[in-house]
């Protein structure tokens, strides 16, 4: 008689009946939100410029605190550190802008304020400008353009001329020409409260077409597709069409354009401060700062630097945080 080809002994199978006994693990497949965070977190440069966003976003929550702990109060004048002079017969603050322990970025050439303490502040109107303006900016593009999107025809055709108006539209001047008719008090508002209101509401009014553009570009080819024909074959509404089936597929869009127009209204709001259409004195922002230092270079240049260094940082880590978003949620696009 001739021997099995494989002999199996007792301990094999004993091993194998409980390997087969032995629950097997779930497998759980990931939500997009986890496909995209995996993918930003290979992105070094973009996770490097998200931790600055969210340095700043601390600094302007905090900046009361890290005023108190590092600096002196933005709006105190230190006749001793600075000169009270006028521009003309001024005289310098010293070396390095009168930086010292005491007054880490130095004194403001003409009364003395701490100019680390305005840079603090600085922070917290620009974000509180760009934030809310771009969240305005997003929440009308979005309505207007899943609107056109959608129903297309006459419907289209209007909110399409309309952006097509609002984008040829001189921003600048119509800021201008607004902020000398405002009155001093406003929505509840009085002093720079009204400017940062006119500033958030303008720049988010002259920002949703941009962003409408996007979201009606991209409706009108999600209008098409298999899942939304397969709810409308099975009675679903406009209201279920609209709201379950092409906003949920948006959101990434939508979030790129956001992190990406948050820049933009910094400078913005940069540039009119210093045009003198931002927020009234003596409330701290970057470009109001770099509107005196322009004046003023000549007795402490380093009163341009400090400033137009905290514009320059800001910009470049949206900037760079928004491309990592973008390539994470859109991998092929972005190629």
């Amino acid at each position: 008689m001739t021997a099995p080809l494989h002999d199996t002994s007792a301990a094999e199978t004993a091993a194998v009946d409980v390997a087969a006994d032995a629950p097997a693990k779930e497998i759980s497949g990931r939500s997009p939100a986890q496909i995209a965070w995996v993918r930003l977190k290979r992105d070094k440069i973009a996770l490097a410029g998200g931790c600055v966003v969210l340095f700043l976003v601390l600094v302007a929550i905090f900046a009361p605190l890290i005023v108190d702990w590092f600096g002196h109060p933005p709006n105190e004048f230190h006749d001793d550190e600075g000169t009270v002079d006028s521009l003309l017969g001024g005289q310098p603050v010293g070396d390095w802008g009168g930086m010292s322990k005491d007054f880490l970025f130095g004194v403001e050439p003409v009364n003395g304020r701490d100019t680390f303490s305005r840079v603090v502040y600085g922070t917290r109107i620009s974000l509180i400008v760009a934030f809310l303006a771009a969240i305005f900016a997003v929440l009308l593009g979005t309505i207007f353009g899943v609107i056109a999107g959608y129903f297309g025809g006459i419907v289209d055709t209007v909110i399409s001329r309309t952006m097509d108006l609002l984008l040829a539209f001189p921003q600048l001047l119509f800021i201008l020409s607004l902020v000398s008719v405002v009155p001093a008090e406003m929505w509840g508002l009085s002093g720079s409260g009204v400017r940062i209101g006119v500033l958030i509401v303008v720049i988010g009014f002259f920002g949703w077409p941009y962003v409408g553009r996007i979201v009606r570009g991209q409706t009108l080819s999600l209008r098409e597709r298999e899942y939304v024909e397969a709810a409308q074959s099975l009675g679903a509404g406009r209201r279920y069409i609209l709201f379950k089936e092409l906003l949920p597929n948006l959101v990434a869009p939508i979030t790129v354009y956001m992190t990406l127009m948050i820049p933009t209204n910094i400078l913005t709001e940069a540039a009119l401060s210093f045009l003198g259409a931002g927020v009234t004195p003596p409330t701290a922002s970057w470009g109001q700062m770099l509107s005196t230092a322009v004046r003023t270079y000549e007795i402490a240049p380093m009163f341009m630097i400090f400033p137009g260094l905290a514009i320059f940082v800001t910009v470049l880590a949206f900037n760079l945080f928004g491309d990592g978003v973008r390539d994470a949620l859109d991998p092929k696009g972005s190629r």
